[in-house]
Order: C-alpha cells, then sequence, then structure tokens
C-alpha cells in the first residue's frame, strides 16, 4: 500500500523518524523523575500509632459531651442532650468508661516506648535525647523564633524535622491532662478511699480542677490543635496522615524537610515507602475525620454559647 501511495509512504517515514528521537527523551525524563515519588508514599505511623489516636479520640469526645453535659446541666441544651444520652446518671457512666478507654491508651503508650526502647536495644537517653525526640529542645526555640520571623515576613520558613515544636506541644498536654484532669477525676469518682488520707476539702478542690481544666483542654484541643492540624492553609481542609499512616513525598519534603534530607542522606526513604490505600478506605477514613471535626467544632460553639449566657 505505502509504495502504491508515496504521499502516505512519506508521513509514515516521518512518524517513525519522529518517535525514534522522542523515545530516549521520554525515558530520560521518566528516569529523571524517581518511580517512588509517583506510585508510593511516606509512612509516617505504624498501626499501633493510628489506633491508639482513633481510640484517643473517641475516649476524648464522649468525655468532653458528657463531661459538658454534666457541668452545663442547668441549660436547656444539656438536658436535651442528657436524654439522648439516656439522662444525667447515663451520661455520667459512659464518662467514667470513656475516662478507662482513655487510661488505657496513655498506659498502651507508655508500654510501647519502652518496647521500642527494647527492640531498637537503646538507651533511655538516646530515647528520650535523640534526634527524634519528643521532649523540647533548643532547636525547638531557635524554630519558634524562625517561625515567628517567617510569620512576619522577616525571615524564611525554618525547615523543621520529624516533630515540630508545636507538635510536641500537643503531645505532652497529654501527659498534662491525664495528670491533672485523670487524678481529680479518679478523686471524685473513688472520694471514700481518696479521703482517707486527704481532707475533705480536697474533693471540692478537686471538682473544681478538674471541671475548669476539662473545658480548658476541650476549648484548645477543637481551637489551636484543630487549627495547626486541619485548618493550616498547607493542610486545609483536612490532614489524614495519623488516619492513613502516611503521607506524599512532596508533602513531606515541604513540611519536614530536615526529615527528608536525613532519610536520603541515610539511604533510609526506600524503607519507608509503601502503596497508597484505595480510594475506598481514605473515603471512609475522611468521613470518620469529618464526623470528629464537626462533634468538635460544635462543642466549641456550645461551649461558647454556655460561657456567654448561661455560665454560673
Amino acid at each position: 500500500m505505502q509504495d502504491g501511495n508515496p504521499e502516505l509512504s512519506s508521513l509514515v517515514q516521518h512518524a517513525r523518524e519522529a518517535t525514534a528521537i522522542a523515545a530516549p527523551a521520554a525515558v530520560a525524563r521518566a528516569a529523571a523523575v524517581p518511580a517512588v515519588a509517583v506510585e508510593r508514599e511516606f509512612v509516617r505511623f505504624n498501626r499501633l500509632h493510628r489506633t491508639l489516636h482513633a481510640c484517643m479520640i473517641v475516649s476524648f469526645l464522649s468525655l468532653a459531651i458528657t463531661g459538658l453535659t454534666l457541668k452545663f446541666s442547668y441549660t436547656g441544651w444539656a438536658v436535651v442532650l442528657s436524654r439522648l444520652l439516656g439522662g444525667f446518671q447515663t451520661a455520667g457512666y459512659i464518662h467514667r468508661f470513656a475516662a478507662v478507654i482513655m487510661f488505657g491508651t496513655f498506659i498502651t503508650h507508655l508500654v510501647d516506648l519502652y518496647r521500642t526502647k527494647k527492640r531498637n536495644k537503646q538507651s533511655w537517653r538516646s530515647l528520650l535525647f535523640g534526634p527524634n525526640t519528643l521532649l523540647p529542645t533548643r532547636q525547638d526555640l531557635r524554630e519558634f523564633l524562625a517561625t515567628m520571623k517567617w510569620f512576619l515576613h522577616l525571615g524564611p520558613r525554618p525547615r523543621y524535622g520529624r516533630w515540630t515544636y508545636w507538635e510536641k506541644f500537643d503531645y505532652f498536654a497529654v501527659f498534662w491532662g491525664i495528670f491533672i484532669i485523670g487524678a481529680t477525676g479518679l478523686t471524685l469518682w473513688f472520694p471514700v478511699f481518696f479521703t482517707r488520707f486527704l481532707p475533705g476539702s480536697f474533693i471540692n478542690v478537686a471538682t473544681i480542677i478538674h471541671s475548669d481544666e476539662a473545658l480548658l483542654a476541650t476549648g484548645f484541643i477543637f481551637t489551636v490543635h484543630f487549627f495547626n492540624t486541619h485548618l493550616r492553609p498547607e493542610k486545609f481542609p483536612m490532614d489524614t496522615t495519623i488516619f492513613t499512616r502516611r503521607m506524599q513525598l512532596a508533602e513531606l519534603q515541604r513540611d519536614k524537610p530536615r526529615e527528608y534530607e536525613t532519610l536520603v542522606a541515610r539511604g533510609e526513604l526506600e524503607q519507608h515507602l509503601a502503596q497508597p490505600h484505595p480510594p475506598i478506605v481514605v473515603r471512609t477514613i475522611r468521613a470518620f475525620a469529618w464526623g470528629a471535626l464537626a462533634v468538635g467544632f460544635g462543642i466549641v460553639v456550645w461551649i461558647i454559647y454556655a460561657m456567654l449566657f448561661a455560665y454560673r
């Protein structure tokens, strides 16, 4: 057919030549972009971290809803909500059950820290003061000051490592809450036991501390923590990393450049890569996360309303 049609034969020949020229360039471009950057994601958390965070969310939301229902029991909203929960007494039972889940989550995390130390054959000093420590360091102070300058357009964005200073603050807020809110909550739960070695007036003090500190913690989680995690421009409307355990490599390079560079320099990046979750899994995770966000923001509105118009 080509011999019978010289014009068509010429077109075919030109097409072959163009393909032969373009093919090496296409191969070169493909080689210049690592396949892992497109196909796989960085695994930031393990399954236990995700499970513990989910338990923390469920228990904290349950504690916040039932606790605020009891704290503002004289408001109409609290009465309606208590009826949905089965009454104020049932709300108290749910509150205590959620507290048990919270304590269990906290203890499990401490046990996991010990197992991590043992599995990696680390010393406590290496675990607590190593490069990936969750304890505040001078580097965090420098990054905080640099971040303030960045906010004011007086300097570049800091090159954060695995944990930022606000992530460490959120982490230790849990320790503070477990110690203060948990201890006073146990005192109110078992007053007879604790008044065997504490003055009876401490029950009144514990009531005030437990109530107000819990209100402060709830307000902080549903405003500051929500903003730092989900509402920042680069994360809006939601950061699902803790739920999926994974983040895109481009996101890691942008948010944690120092961690990314360290892994590349050590040749360890490949060990932390995995295939993305199927879309149905991501949608399910987002549904759960959106539900938690909606409840959290609803509680913030309720707190503001109660503080402005019904606080006693």
